[in-house]
């Protein structure tokens, strides 16, 4: 009799545990899956961190920790310095993500330990030893496209006659005028810089093909993309399709970030 009831009493403190133990792990695998949330945004040249701006009241009403890094857009050094700064300020894993030339920037700084995956728009993705500059040149430049060459200082601009058609055509006029105002002063050595070490060799990547770009032709983004296994969504919009249609792209950096963490 009373090892029966020994015996009851210990199936139950079993079951008991196990679904204890259950709970928590489902817990545990509940909390992983939204472990990555702080993302960290690198704008691109003729253009600064505010174009930023949709993204990140997305992100953040989502609930990620969303830091906008302002590249001094000098050499690629400086911006990859300016970026490792704000990944050191992070206090845990980090999405980076890049637009146009910050492609280049995030493909360098994205070996910081604190990245867990990268995030290209509409960008730029060299190997090893290749520049921006080589595979801008894999494709006929569009008519639109408005980047001048060097002044007398070494500064590469975008012409303002073509700014709006050639970088943000979805945007209205007066957006784009204001975009042009604030563009950086992007020094060309930046184009002819070439990568150490590629980080989308060895992290999670993902990649947005804007499709009607005529700043990046889609082709190039597509074929960087092809050759790194990059995970491909293709949006409809201009070059600046990250201040176009913020949505779109927050999404495409939320299933990066779900992604992660899933692993």
């Amino acid at each position: 009799m009373i090892l029966s009831i020994v015996r009851k009493s210990f199936k139950s403190a079993m079951v008991a545990f196990f679904v204890m133990l259950t709970a928590i792990t489902g817990i545990t695998i509940a909390a992983n899956a939204q472990a990555v949330k702080n993302v960290v945004l690198v704008h691109g040249a003729f253009a600064d961190g505010s174009g930023y701006q949709g993204v990140y009241k997305v992100l953040s009403q989502q609930g990620y920790h969303v830091t906008v890094v302002q590249n001094p857009l000098s050499s690629l050094e400086d911006d990859v310095a300016a970026t490792k700064l704000a990944l050191d300020a992070q206090d845990g894993p980090a999405i980076l993500v890049g637009h146009s030339w910050g492609g280049v920037v995030i493909t360098e700084a994205g070996n910081h330990p604190k990245v867990a995956g990268l995030v290209y728009i509409a960008a730029f993705q060299p190997d090893n030893g290749e520049s921006a500059l080589k595979w801008f040149q894999t494709a006929q430049p569009a008519p639109e496209n408005g980047v001048l060459p060097p002044d007398e200082k070494g500064i590469v601009y975008y012409d303002k006659e073509k700014f709006h058609a050639g970088f943000c055509a979805d945007l209205p006029k007066e957006q784009a005028a204001f975009m042009y105002a604030s563009q950086g002063a992007f020094y060309g050595k930046c184009f002819v810089s070439t990568i150490t070490t590629a980080a989308w060799r060895t992290k999670p990547t993902f990649g947005i093909v804007a499709t009607e770009d005529k700043s990046i032709n889609p082709d190039i983004q597509r074929n960087m993309y092809k050759r790194s296994n990059t995970k491909v969504t293709e949006i409809k919009g201009s070059h600046a399709v990250y201040v176009s249609q913020p949505q779109r792209v927050a999404a495409v950096i939320m299933q990066a970030a779900k992604a992660v963490a899933g692993k």
